[in-house]
């Protein structure tokens, strides 16, 4: 059990309330005053809190973790690029198509590529190319998708308070203030894996629609994925259309397969943004796609602009560099895989000890759990799961010593470093957690 007295934790925060708002450098980082969490260390699917109580972590950041924390075969390559090279001139190196060709060995959708320090920014870049190719402004997006802090895609459908009997759909409203309405102007929402409503959208709108935006595998909406017949019907609408397809890889990219989600459907995508995975947790991020879309990036008067003082930084390429070759070349996807799969079972095996209806959705290396009877295959379809259950089971895991998100719209994030878990424990855990969370109802 964690500590129910934590001074340390309770100090930073005092502290940090008097220079960050919520005290915090990422309002997703706030848990209330007394369940922020602190670290002091972090070490292959371990963090420890300052505190000194050390949790078995399967958040991993939000996904970038896909080796372990400090993996020395990562950050000894950036070590000697700092000491050898530098961290940032303004200029380029040789790293940077490095980088890009070992992307091209593993992506077939990716001709040209270029680099950015977030995902957010990926997006930004990949959606503006988009425009810029096709001339158009409309960008269709997916309900529960989620593609970063800018303004344009800093709208969602409102399923928190949306009752599933409501015959109207949810209603669209920004993620909070400072968000102005201007900024809907070209967004169209949809849901996942409804036909009609592409068909309806494209009818309306072909005209003026740049691409379609999307999440194969809805990395904060509990993996809910894409059915094939739904990614072939994108495919070719785009087509027929003359509308790009952008598929944000950002979390799935080089976590859920080597060539991503993309590789799991073999369908492909004019536009893919790649982050989190890329660097084992260094900040790097990239777009890229056909080499015609890509070109549209240019010099020319009606060229499209891209740039920013730290993309491509040395910091950022050695560890995407250095990842990217461990994967590519060793069998670490596949262990990531194994470890999940025996995870679930192991869920699987207490859930049913205690008659909850639950189901998995999503690869292996990054799986959300679903309690109830059918697989979600739309937000809307989350809302009929138990959450709650979920939410009281997860922060008594936590409490128990496995960290992950409390909410079931995070999935479960697998590291190659999970192969040490003692998956005893983590089923007795599991069991107690469960226990508790049912007696609490």
């Amino acid at each position: 059990m964690t500590k129910p007295q934590k001074p340390q934790s309770n100090a930073m925060l005092k502290r940090a309330h008097e220079n960050m708002p919520l005290g915090v450098a990422d309002s997703y980082r706030y848990w209330g005053e007394e369940n922020t969490v602190f670290l002091s260390s972090m070490k292959g699917c371990t963090i420890t809190d300052c505190d000194q109580q050390t949790f078995v972590d399967f958040r991993l950041a939000y996904g970038p973790i896909i080796l372990g924390y400090r993996d020395e075969r990562v950050d000894n390559e950036v070590i000697n690029a700092i000491t050898s090279v530098g961290t940032i001139s303004g200029f380029s190196t040789g790293l940077d198509s490095d980088v890009v060709e070992l992307v091209k060995s593993l992506c077939p959708n990716i001709d040209k590529m270029r680099f950015a320090n977030s995902g957010t920014e990926a997006v930004i870049g990949a959606v503006r190319t988009a425009r810029g190719f096709t001339k158009r402004n409309k960008i269709v997006v997916v309900e529960g998708g989620f593609h970063g802090l800018h303004d344009e895609v800093m709208w969602k459908s409102d399923v928190d308070n949306w009752e599933v009997t409501d015959e109207n759909a949810p209603e669209i409203i920004p993620f909070g203030a400072g968000i102005p309405q201007s900024t809907r102007e070209h967004q169209v929402s949809v849901p996942l894996n409804d036909f009609k409503a592409i068909d309806t959208v494209f009818a309306e709108h072909g005209h003026d629609i740049a691409a379609i935006l999307i999440e194969p595998i809805m990395g904060n909406c509990g993996s809910i994925a894409s059915t094939q017949a739904y990614m072939q019907k994108l495919r070719d609408t785009c087509d027929t259309n003359g509308s790009l397809l952008i598929m944000d890889e950002v979390k799935t990219g080089f976590r859920v397969a080597k060539g991503g989600a993309q590789a799991l459907y073999g369908i492909y995508a004019d536009l893919t943004t790649y982050a989190k995975a890329m660097g084992n947790g260094y900040p790097i991020a990239a777009f890229g796609g056909k080499a015609n879309v890509m070109d549209a990036i240019s010099f020319a008067k009606d060229g499209v602009t891209h740039g920013g003082t730290y993309t491509a930084n040395m910091v950022a390429l050695s560890a995407a560099k250095a990842t990217l070759t461990v994967l590519k070349e060793t069998d670490a996807l596949e262990t990531i895989a194994t470890v999940g799969q025996k995870i679930q079972a192991l869920l699987s095996r207490v859930f049913t000890k205690f008659d909850i209806e639950h189901c998995f959705a999503g690869p292996n290396a990054m799986f959300g759990v679903h309690f109830g009877s059918e697989v979600p295959q739309n937000y809307r379809d989350w809302k009929k799961t138990n959450s709650d259950l979920y939410t009281q089971f997860a922060l008594n895991l936590i409490d128990n010593g496995v960290m992950l998100e409390p909410d079931s719209r995070e999935p479960w994030f697998i590291c190659e470093a999970h192969q040490t878990v003692d998956l005893k424990w983590l089923e007795q855990v599991a069991e107690q957690s469960m226990s508790a969370a049912i007696n609490a109802q």
